[in-house]
């Protein structure tokens, strides 16, 4: 299977601002709340995965000063930000979303999972309202420690059924006991530190509040940009090998996960050649999206709920 990958932007898109009257409490022209602050109240902080070196205090890379207190690790453990939804009785379904992106992204997909399934969606280290230790104190954003960190994350969940990015693949090869489904959404993510992954790359135009939501962590500190940046410069040494690890571990005939590939057809980043016969070959079912684009739950949410509800439901 052909995986595209575009390196070429590793700078923060400075994003278009429409008339002089935005204020990152309200939005534009408001002193309401805006779709940050109200996503942020469904949720909850959670701690997970220990907080490794010496715990000395994070220093601005360029000029060597203390940062501020949002760029400083946890003092034990790390603080996720996670949004819950649905009976914890039901079956859980973990949504983990790709970078750059936010938990936010599965908004439209946790009310149409939560009717049947307990649904969680969490920020990863480094993005939304999540942790964002500087490299070096505490965190270096390598796959390696997303994998482990991912560990303690479902251990702290306890779920027992997923629903993962393919990021995470690596680290279910080693707990195919602990899943019972994988869904894969036009894998694997075009890594930029960049806003255009997410409102160019399909023909769904997202709204400017929206927008503001994804970009809000990259306006308010830096902490949020220096983690990015780490995360760029580490994926760019290390994905291209991880993209040819995932699909080795995706067709091994030892690969007991039921995994299921949604693809949306009108992706403007990643190339569809080969999607088809890779399933074919690996026995994992496609679904192909007509009207989405790469970024599948922000074109059609609702309909990916559905869709998620229904490959779960036939399996149970």
């Amino acid at each position: 299977m052909k995986m595209y990958l575009p390196f070429s932007d590793y700078l923060i898109d400075a994003p278009v601002s429409v008339g002089d009257g935005f204020s990152f409490s309200g939005g534009k022209y408001s002193d309401g709340s805006s779709p940050s602050d109200e996503w942020f109240k469904q949720g909850k902080m959670m701690k997970a995965h220990p907080v490794s070196g010496s715990g000395e205090k994070a220093k601005d890379p360029v000029f060597g000063l203390t940062m501020g207190a949002a760029s400083q690790a946890s003092a034990d453990v790390f603080r996720w930000f996670c949004v819950e939804s649905g009976s914890a009785d039901n079956h859980s379904v973990l949504l983990i979303h790709g970078f750059p992106s936010q938990a936010y992204s599965y908004r439209k997909v946790l009310p149409t999972l939560a009717k049947n399934y307990h649904a969680i969606a969490f920020d990863w280290l480094g993005f939304g309202f999540s942790d964002k230790p500087q490299p070096r104190y505490g965190f270096d954003y390598t796959l390696d420690e997303y994998v482990a960190s991912l560990e303690s994350v479902i251990n702290e969940i306890g779920s027992d059924k997923g629903y993962f990015s393919p990021v995470v693949v690596k680290y279910a090869s080693n707990h195919q006991e602990k899943l019972k489904d994988l869904v894969l959404l036009n894998p694997p993510d075009p890594l930029r530190a960049s806003d255009k992954a997410l409102t160019s790359s399909g023909p769904y135009k997202m709204k400017e509040d929206d927008a503001m939501v994804y970009r809000r962590p990259y306006l308010t500190s830096g902490s949020a940009g220096f983690a990015l940046n780490a995360i760029s410069r580490v994926m760019k040494k290390e994905l291209k090998k991880y993209v040819e690890e995932t699909r080795t571990i995706l067709m091994d005939k030892s690969w007991k996960v039921q995994t299921t590939v949604c693809w949306g057809q009108r992706d403007r980043w990643l190339n569809y050649d080969g999607v088809e016969d890779f399933c074919k070959d690996s026995n994992h079912k496609l679904i192909e999206l007509p009207m989405a684009g790469h970024h599948v739950q922000e074109d059609c949410g609702e309909e990916l709920g559905q869709i998620i509800s229904g490959v779960f439901s036939r399996r149970r």
